[in-house]
């Protein structure tokens, strides 16, 4: 079992709480196994393994037709004698009232519940009817980047083969633990997608025109990170001779919003610091969605960017938007309690060109403005070394650090402790032993700038202003150590 810490550390302040905890997301994202995880953390918290009851629903010694009655008093007699219970529901959605059982529950037993679905409709009338005031819903959602490279922390791929991979792939479980070739990953996604499909809309809704909903399905899947309405895909449709109305698109949409498989994007004025109801644009819960249906095409790129992005403010906490400065437009301003901040995508940051810049510059407020991009934007420095910016900004920050440990061995000491902060900043091995190297060796500058220890040299020789130290009579130095010029 692959660990997912973040989303046991969202539910630890919950634990004990007369709270019904709702984990929520696309079916295959990982919420059966934050359930292991969860009683792994109980286990821990030296809770009975007897009280912790777990049932997953669609599993088949569960009954298929089983009602909410049913299931209340399975749990009553499993938890009769017990001082403390902690219970676990998985996929509840598949039960019918399963809302009214669960406050029984919790009115009217001592336990601690905790449920998953795989359907937003865990949050609708029913919930607020019930559990008004009394549930906290964590959504859940497949893996981030940095998650994928926990799952393949064995691989030997470089940082940037694996997040090319995890572009080409997508974050859902299953595959980055199955390290599967891209069409056999593709299909699993492919069968992930038609299981919510067929079970989660087309069954529930008892939806009649198949094809007319798969045409919109695709549509919607094409149109990822565009403005569209329902009125657009009504006369886009129309145009194929297909007649649908506005109302059955916009069910379409709310009920793929409902299934995971999409995530609305509403617009936001930053003048008049409102959210605009029209053109609003969707993102898939997984950008392999939309190469499980349609194939992998690099042209995809700028939306797929763009979906990867969005998904890891959502993951953040973060309420996204699309922003509208006047005639121009922010890919996404992102607002979580009084924080606020700006973001811009773009596979390539075009070459003499400010416009993905100059749009964030325009926005006049001092909260923090960042520019996404897949090129090596500000990597690379003078004489034709190519190293990431990040690196040497490391480099530059902790090679003297140990001089508060030892003057004359100071890159020793500088070295071992430099490990440990970049450790907790979360650089990659090969990131820490590059880093390091340049720091332990970066007081013998070779002749030529080679590598980072001769730039931290030169930049510790230019950095000295020994042109006006008044104790220069005095230092100990050779001449070939001081900087008696400034240099441009």
């Amino acid at each position: 079992m692959i660990f997912r810490p973040d989303y046991i550390e969202a539910i630890k302040p919950f634990i004990n709480q007369p709270l019904v905890k709702i984990l929520a997301g696309i079916r295959r994202c990982g919420k059966s196994t934050i359930f292991e995880m969860l009683k792994e953390e109980l286990l821990s918290r030296n809770v009975p393994e007897s009280c912790i009851i777990m049932k997953r629903y669609t599993e088949m010694d569960i009954p298929e037709n089983i009602t909410a009655k049913q299931m209340y008093d399975e749990l009553i007699a499993e938890i009769a004698g017990k001082e403390k219970c902690y219970i676990l529901l998985d996929e509840i959605q598949e039960i019918k009232g399963w809302e009214k059982a669960v406050n029984s529950l919790l009115e009217g037993t001592n336990a601690d519940v905790y449920v998953t679905g795989s359907n937003s409709k865990l949050m609708s009338s029913e919930i607020s009817t019930y559990l008004t005031g009394r549930y906290v819903l964590i959504p859940v959602f497949t893996l981030s980047f940095r998650e994928y490279l926990d799952f393949k922390a064995n691989s030997t791929l470089s940082r940037r083969e694996l997040l090319e991979e995890y572009i080409c792939s997508g974050g859902f479980p299953i595959i980055a633990i199955g390290d599967y070739e891209t069409q056999p990953a593709y299909q699993i996604v492919n069968g992930i997608y038609h299981t919510v499909v067929s079970r989660d809309i087309v069954k529930r809704h008892r939806i009649n025109k198949q094809d007319l909903f798969d045409r919109v399905v695709k549509y919607v899947i094409e149109n990822i990170g565009k403005t569209f309405s329902a009125n657009s895909i009504s006369n886009f449709l129309k145009n194929e001779h297909r007649k649908i109305s506005v109302e059955s698109i916009y069910n379409y949409l709310r009920w793929l919003e409902q299934a995971f498989i999409i995530y609305p994007c509403a617009r936001y004025d930053l003048q008049g610091k409102s959210i605009l109801k029209t053109q609003e644009k969707y993102y898939l819960a997984d950008i392999s969605l939309k190469y499980a249906l349609m194939g992998y095409n690099r042209k995809m790129l700028d939306g797929v960017m763009e979906n990867i992005v969005f998904l890891e403010l959502k993951r953040r906490g973060y309420d996204v938007f699309i922003g509208k400065n006047d005639t121009k437009e922010i890919d996404f301003v992102a607002i979580r309690r009084d924080e606020k901040i700006y973001v811009q995508v773009c596979v390539q940051l075009p070459e003499k060109s400010d416009r993905e810049v100059g749009n964030l510059m325009e926005i006049k407020d001092h909260y923090p403005k960042y520019v996404v991009t897949l090129n090596d934007l500000d990597v690379g420095i003078e004489n034709g070394i190519k190293i990431d910016k990040e690196i040497v900004y490391g480099a530059a920050l902790l090679h003297d650090i140990g001089r508060a440990i030892s003057v004359e061995n100071h890159e020793i000491e500088s070295v071992k402790t430099a490990r440990e902060i970049l450790k907790k900043c979360e650089y990659t091995e090969n990131e820490i032993d590059i880093i390091c190297n340049a720091i332990e060796s970066h007081r013998e500058k070779s002749s030529e700038l080679k590598d980072l220890s001769d730039i931290l040299a030169v930049a510790d020789k230019i950095s000295r202003q020994c042109y006006s130290c008044k104790a220069i009579d005095q230092c100990y130095w050779s001449d070939s150590k001081k900087n008696m010029e400034i240099e441009y």
